[in-house]
């Protein structure tokens, strides 16, 4: 497992990962928000509050702390990304001559 379990896709959750896992589910997203909402999380490039990063969802049901995360990781702005446009799985490297091939 990695050295930061609560680090996932560029989004370092914390105290708040454990915070979650101990909740009882299902869960609202107004309850998430209003026991957690001021918690940061640390992005690659700064900080943003639960708050900021689940208000623009609609009205949901968190099933599980895991739910909650990859709701989080989805609705994360760019902040989360270290490098754009950068992938460690190999490939083209620096030999991108512009014409990626379609997944």
């Amino acid at each position: 497992m990695a050295p930061d379990e609560s680090r996932e896709q560029g989004v370092e959750f914390g105290s708040l990962d454990d915070d979650l896992a101990d909740e009882e589910y299902p869960m609202s997203k107004a309850d998430v928000l209003e026991r957690y909402g001021d918690r940061e999380l640390e992005l690659e490039d700064g900080t943003q509050t639960l708050r900021e990063v689940l208000e623009p969802l609609g009205e949901t049901t968190f099933d599980s702390a895991d739910d909650v995360r990859q709701s989080v990781v989805g609705m994360v702005s760019d902040e989360a990304i270290g490098r754009k446009k950068y992938s460690d799985r190999g490939g083209q490297g620096d030999e991108d001559d512009g014409s990626a091939e379609s997944a």
